[in-house]
């Protein structure tokens, strides 16, 4: 077992914290006022309106019932409820982008799951999510639903801003997310939210197309003549679809893909499928379901495989990478493009050889699907299911499934494919999100000790997310609901090494994104398959790793309980070196505590013990803090030896993060003992390179010393250019005791500046 450190031992201290406002490098005069980021940022998180056919009396229903409220100046609560497919995010989208120009405050989305196989999601997830989109950096976003509900509301109240609320399953998941202030929320749900008139909710439902206005929509979706020219088969088809829009354009884009075919082909196969669906008795969304067999039916071969296939991925949204892991077995090869590359096959190859036509199904008109389209690769696939209209296109190669369309992909793979393959499937996709946060978390922290991961049988394919640290936390960013689908997932279908690697890959993540939640439910997660798998060494890197997660939450004791059974468990297996790395962690939590005796004496045995286990840096680490109690005790002297042994340890081992936070301290130090311009050469020296990290509280610390060292000078404004910027970037990390010493020492300088101009006058 290699070690169990990340970075620095202090980065959840409250001594260190790695960034957390998703800016570039601060240089010069440039601030960062995370105070204002909340009211200056603008969310834009609709997606983009579709066609939306004979639906103006819903939309002018919406927009009397808002300019009602807005007279009142009330909000404006509405619900649109319908069958699956029957356009209800179509009617919504449409009206709230026409919104944009009265309500500049942004607009907000979220989808809820209400038909999902892993159930809705959990309000306290959306609520941080809106809440980081309104500018709340993460480690600020409260923990439990009702403070979460709080602050949006009061980050809402004086804005003007649109929510919707897509897929909602009852009331009582949507009444956190309503938010403050005179502004728009509308709800969609196959259910009619009547639970909502004590908040004013406004009902509209949503009824099928007229036949005129489903003709119409099959007119615009074909673009030619056969409308015009065949009307009766027209209104037969769109009788078929059941008014459905969604039926419509899936019937009308698999026409549109076949310009010869006169729509009477279309009818009659229809009507076979339409009676199959009915003698099973499906409930209200037949109309769909018909529409997507027979689309479904006419796919290629591997066009076919891959929509049944998606269905296993276990979140809501992917693109091309994900594509080639699902089809990465297939022939034998591994399929390239769309942003994929071949990554480690540590299986030695594929589990399997389908032929070119495999998966293929007959048209209704007769004809085989093109055997040419078998061997394209998964960015071609991907395109022929969204002409089809089984995708949605979201933008950079990322696409989604309607709901209805992500259950029928996983019913077929359940109808054809076996349950050992579905597993295969699923363990490709879990690998190729395994591989490429691995890649990630190296980029993101080169030093964070790396376990060797364990793939199945392969290959693994991995995902381009381009170079450097900002890249692969975005990526990892972008994919978190993903990453977290995966780790749920893994330990339910028998795959528990998935979970526990996953979520130690997101550990240098975590620790600059700061979202906790995720970080407790990844590493309770890990936690527990490394129990299930009896893996030792895994279980202590999920008890230090998770246990971090718990002192940035501020729940100091339940962090100490988790580094102390990590000590156990070291000490049990005869492991000195990670016993060692435990007794830096369990004084963080001392120290968090105010416990200083305890941190004091834990911090110097492994100052000691850990060099003598070949961990210099390490050693190095403890020692900094060891120093950095002694000065919190007033014990000068003492802080400064341990200060600069720790400095020369840790340039020796290349960590110039640590080093410079080591000089913050010596700066520290000499100013507390009255050497001001000793102070500001440390404190220079050290600002240099943690602005160049955009360590931010680290910045701050340094910042707030050198407005001591102006102060000390009488260089006043000089001393409020860095306290100023020192106390933006305190607030941003949610330090809120420095944040009010900088506040107190402005306070003095700005009264002290006044009286002087009082005495010149």
């Amino acid at each position: 077992m290699r070690g169990q450190e990340w970075g620095g031992h202090n980065e959840l201290s409250g001594v260190v914290h790695g960034p957390s406002v998703q800016a570039a490098v601060v240089h010069g005069d440039v601030h960062i006022r995370t105070g204002e980021t909340a009211e200056q940022q603008l969310p834009w998180q609709l997606p983009p309106a579709v066609r939306l056919t004979d639906r103006t009396a819903e939309v002018e229903r919406l927009e009397h019932h808002r300019a009602l409220a807005a007279q009142r100046d009330h909000p404006a609560l509405a619900t649109v409820s319908g069958l699956g497919g029957v356009g209800k995010t179509a009617l919504a989208l449409a009206w709230l982008h026409r919104l944009r120009p009265d309500f500049p405050g942004g607009q907000l989305y979220a989808d809820l799951c209400a038909q999902a196989p892993t159930g809705p999601v959990e309000p306290a997830h959306v609520l941080g999510s809106f809440l980081r989109g309104l500018g709340v950096p993460p480690q600020q976003v409260p923990d439990g639903v009702a403070d979460r509900a709080a602050l949006y509301r009061s980050l809402t109240a004086d804005r003007r801003i649109v929510v919707l609320l897509d897929d909602a399953a009852t009331a009582a998941q949507v009444r956190p997310l309503l938010p403050g202030g005179p502004n728009v929320t509308l709800v969609t749900s196959r259910r009619r939210m009547s639970g909502l008139a004590l908040e004013g909710g406004y009902q509209v439902h949503l009824e099928p197309l007229a036949p005129e206005a489903a003709v119409e929509l099959l007119a615009a979706t074909l673009a030619d003549d056969r409308v015009a020219t065949q009307p009766d088969d027209a209104r037969a088809l769109v009788g078929l679809c059941a008014g459905l829009p969604l039926a419509v354009r899936v019937a009308g884009a698999r026409l549109a893909a076949r310009p010869q075919r006169r729509i009477t082909t279309m009818v009659r196969a229809l009507t076979a499928e339409r009676g199959r669906l009915d003698a099973l008795a499906i409930d209200g969304d037949h109309g769909v379901r018909a529409a997507l067999d027979l689309s479904y039916q006419g796919l290629p071969g591997e066009a076919a495989r891959l929509y049944r296939l998606l269905g296993v991925h276990p979140g809501t949204e992917f693109g091309g990478g994900v594509a080639g892991a699902v089809l990465g077995a297939v022939g034998g090869g591994v399929p390239t493009g769309s942003g994929a590359d071949e990554g480690p096959d540590p299986g030695g190859g594929g589990t399997g050889g389908d032929s070119a036509t495999d998966g293929a199904r007959a048209d209704p008109d007769g004809a085989r699907a093109d055997p040419d389209r078998a061997r394209a690769d998964p960015g071609e696939l991907l395109d022929v299911l969204h002409d089809a209209n089984l995708l949605i296109d979201i933008g950079e190669d990322r696409y989604r499934f309607h709901d209805l369309v992500r259950l029928h992909a996983m019913g077929k793979a359940a109808e054809d494919e076996s349950a050992a393959e579905r597993a295969a499937v699923f363990r490709r996709v879990a690998d190729h999100y395994l591989a490429t946060a691995t890649r990630a978390e190296l980029a993101i922290d080169p030093r964070h000790p790396l376990r060797e991961r364990s793939y199945g049988p392969g290959p693994v394919i991995t995902e381009d997310f381009g170079d450097g640290t900002r890249a692969a936390l975005d990526w990892q960013e972008r994919e978190l609901p993903n990453l977290m689908a995966v780790i749920r997932r893994a330990r339910t279908t028998g795959e528990p090494d998935i979970s526990w690697q996953l979520a130690d890959a997101l550990g240098p993540f975590f620790l600059r994104r700061k979202h906790y939640d995720a970080w407790h439910a990844s590493y309770a997660e890990g936690l527990a398959a490394a129990r299930e798998l009896g893996d030792g060494p895994a279980e202590c890197r999920m008890l230090t790793s998770g246990g971090q997660g718990e002192l940035g939450r501020g729940d100091t004791t339940r962090a100490l309980e988790m580094f102390e059974e990590a000590a156990r468990l070291f000490a049990a297996a005869g492991d000195e070196l990670g016993y060692a790395r435990t007794s830096n962690y369990r004084g963080l939590a001392h120290q968090r505590a105010g416990q200083l005796d305890e941190a004091a004496e834990l911090f110097e045995w492994a100052a000691v013990e850990l060099p003598h286990c070949g961990d210099l840096r390490a050693g190095g680490l403890a020692r900094l803090n060891a120093a950095d109690v002694e000065f919190t005790r007033g014990r000068l002297p003492l802080a400064a030896e341990g200060a600069i042994e720790a400095r020369t340890t840790l340039l020796a081992a290349d960590d110039s993060y640590n080093a410079a936070r080591a000089a913050t301290l010596l700066g520290r130090i000499c100013l507390g003992d009255g050497r001001p311009d000793e102070a500001e050469r440390w404190l220079s020296g050290a600002l240099a390179v943690l602005r160049e990290v955009a360590a931010h509280y680290e910045t701050a610390r340094a910042l707030d010393a050198l407005g001591e060292v102006a102060e000390l000078r009488g260089q006043r404004e000089l001393a409020q250019g860095h306290y100023r910027e020192a106390l933006d970037l305190y607030v941003g990390v949610n330090r809120p005791e420095p944040a009010d010493g900088v506040r107190e020492r402005l306070r003095r300088l700005d009264e002290g500046g006044a009286a002087d101009s009082g005495a010149r006058g």
